[in-house]
């Protein structure tokens, strides 16, 4: 797909991505995730706008959810499911969830998913608590101090790195002032200094700066811990299960990260050097403490036996006393010098540096040579630096190729945690995968699952998904109030938006007519002006005549105007919505016998929600399916009722009086 093809978006919008992301293919990967956080990091870019192009790329036009009602219950429907994630990326994925043409792959995904937790609940369970640490993957934002000499167009790498491009007069000793440095091309030194790297112009990213490939693993850790957990998890199952097979393809070449990741972790022989080098001035003083210490000791019992003679010649010649004495105590001072010098040797073994064979300035009191030691540091600097250098190249030739199959993973198990999300979500309103068929709607034994409440099952049907005798394209709902026609009117939304979405719904068995769109049209909020009832009018009348499938569910549309003539309009749309063959239509009024005199049409179906009473608690009694081709009592005799018994005073005996009047 060329993404200046996308709606809304230009060629100067697509260079900006393309910039910001690297390539177009990069692009359309992070559309197709579904990270919308990532997206509108673009500049230009809002969420809402990021969501758009995101549920474009999945499939979605736009056109289904055809009001703000069918957008308000479709995202209410996916904040109930997100309530069932396992990776926190699964949020923003499930946005992504939308209804589309054709779903065909999301059914089989999603029911291999709810076939999985129901033959393998252990491992679905271990799986999950992994998923729980799957999250989108953060991206290197670091400067590093490695310098990469190219004459390549490396421009992406300067953010995070110095690229310099070499005079024609220049040679790479023009570039030993840098520690760490990757040469690429030709005119590379035979011999490699410590800290470089020389590579061929073509080689990855991933190696040319190798400090920047671990760094991502290790910002990552966490994440990467679990994407191996999981590998192995999937590895030891011994299943040809169809979802285990799916988990497993999303992780194809990835059988040696676990082990990569322990060998990056564990730091190696450059951490015993880094230690040799943060100890080595405490240890050389305390050495110099010991050796004067031990001296002393040693001359507490040395004896030093003179003749008369040799005190008169100590007397004129002092510098043979001083010979005869250091003859006399040398051998203590050498020894415990060298003894010192030993132990340092012991302490810098396997740092790659070797002890000096003398670390002392002067024979008494001993003293350390701080030239000699700054020298010992200076080399162990180097020589961490040369095994980091060298490490670290080493891990990135082992890690860099598995950097996008890690990407591709991550991006893999957030749709698996997608689709078994759904199986648990399913699982817990007891949902089943709807048959999808040519016309109308129908359930049996549906549930509102957003009520709050335990929902009362619902029977019903529109169209020829409809039972026999129930096939009809249009219906009037009547009823009680608070009988629950609302209720039905949105479980048979739900029921659509979630069939064409491709998802399960809840009810025991149902079949859904496919359509283009549905039309929520939801109950007005009082009799509208001149210009609004208008606009209304022209809106319906719109919907009502467009003859491509769709499922049209509207409460209580007489609220736009006065009674009488809300009857007469509403029953002119009726006419123009039955002329459409490809249209199903349930409108819930309380004005089912003038809509029917006005449109001069005997046959129209009129169902009822009847309310029989009250009961103990002064509830209503209703059976909440509807009973079929009859015109069901509204309830104001029953509310009143309730007040009578529920009022005391002079409302008790007004609500009475009113009461006798039914």
């Amino acid at each position: 797909m060329v993404l200046s093809a996308l709606p809304g978006v230009g060629e100067r919008l697509a260079k900006k991505m393309t910039d910001h992301f690297g390539s177009e293919e990069a692009v359309m990967t992070s559309l197709k995730s579904g990270d919308i956080g990532l997206i509108a990091e673009i500049d230009g870019v809002s969420p809402k706008r990021a969501l758009a192009l995101a549920r474009s790329v999945s499939g979605d036009d736009g056109q289904f959810l055809a009001t703000k009602e069918s957008v308000k219950l479709h995202q209410q429907l996916i904040n109930q499911i997100a309530g069932f994630t396992a990776s926190p990326a699964t949020k923003s994925r499930l946005q992504l969830l939308t209804p589309i043409n054709d779903n065909q792959q999301r059914r089989i995904a999603i029911e291999s998913a709810m076939a999985f937790r129901d033959k393998h609940e252990e491992l679905a369970m271990r799986i999950t608590a992994q998923l729980k640490n799957i999250n989108s993957l953060k991206a290197n934002s670091d400067r590093y101090e490695r310098v990469v000499v190219t004459k390549n167009d490396l421009t992406r790498l300067k953010k995070f790195c110095r690229v310099l491009t070499p005079a024609p007069s220049e040679t790479w000793k023009d570039y030993t002032v840098f520690s760490k440095v990757t040469w690429l091309g030709k005119g590379a030194p035979s011999e490699v200094p410590d800290g470089w790297i020389v590579l061929s112009n073509d080689s990855p990213e991933e190696l040319v700066v190798p400090e920047m490939t671990l760094d991502w693993f290790k910002k990552n850790r966490q994440i990467l811990l679990a994407l191996s957990e999981i590998i192995n998890l999937v590895r030891d199952a011994k299943s040809n299960n169809q979802f285990i097979g799916t988990i497993q393809a999303g992780l194809e070449g990835l059988e040696q990260l676990p082990e990569f990741l322990f060998d990056l972790l564990d730091e190696g022989d450059a951490e015993h050097a880094e230690m040799v080098k943060d100890q080595l001035w405490s240890y050389c003083k305390n050495l110099e403490t010991e050796v004067n210490t031990e001296v002393e000791k040693a001359m507490n019992d040395a004896k030093l036996a003179l003749s008369g003679a040799e005190l008169l010649d100590a007397l004129a010649d002092g510098s043979g006393f001083q010979r005869r004495l250091k003859e006399a105590t040398g051998h203590v001072i050498d020894n415990a010098m060298q003894q010192a010098v030993n132990q340092l040797a012991e302490f810098m073994d396997g740092s790659g540096i070797r002890c000096p064979p003398v670390i002392f300035t002067s024979d008494w009191p001993a003293k350390i040579d701080r030239q000699v030691i700054e020298k010992v540091d200076e080399n162990l600097g180097k020589r961490i630096s040369a095994q980091r250098s060298n490490q670290t190249y080493q891990m990135a030739k082992k890690l860099g190729p598995l950097k996008a199959k890690c990407e591709t993973a991550i991006r893999s198990l957030i749709t698996i945690d997608q689709w078994l999300t759904i199986g648990r979500w399913a699982e817990e309103y007891s949902c089943t995968m709807p048959e999808m068929t040519e016309h109308g709607i129908w359930v049996k034994n549906g549930r509102h699952t957003l009520l709050g409440i335990e929902p009362d099952p619902v029977t019903y049907g529109l169209g020829k998904a409809a039972q026999k005798n129930d096939q009809q394209s249009l219906a009037l709902l009547t009823g009680a109030n608070s009988g629950g026609k609302t209720t039905l009117l949105e479980l048979l939304a739900h029921t659509c938006i979630l069939a064409h979405m491709g998802l399960p719904v809840p009810a025991q068995e149902a079949r859904v007519g496919r359509v283009d769109a549905v039309h929520i049209l939801a109950k007005a909020g009082g009799t509208q002006s001149a210009g609004a009832l208008e606009q209304t009018l022209v809106e319906l009348a719109t919907v009502v005549s467009d003859p491509t499938p769709k499922l049209i569910l509207a409460d209580e549309l007489e609220a736009i105007t006065e009674p009488g003539a809300g009857a007469r309009i509403i029953a002119g749309m009726l006419l123009a919505a039955r002329a459409q063959k490809d249209t199903s239509m349930m409108l819930v009024t309380h004005l089912a016998p003038a809509i029917i005199e006005a449109s001069g049409v005997e046959d129209f179906r009129v169902d009822g929600i009847e309310a029989r009473g009250l009961d103990a608690e002064l509830e209503l009694i209703v059976d909440r399916t509807p009973i079929r081709n009859h015109l069901a009592r509204s309830t104001p005799e029953l509310i009143v009722k309730r007040l009578v018994e529920r009022s005391d005073g002079h409302a008790k005996s007004l609500f009475d009086d009113i009461l006798q009047m039914f």
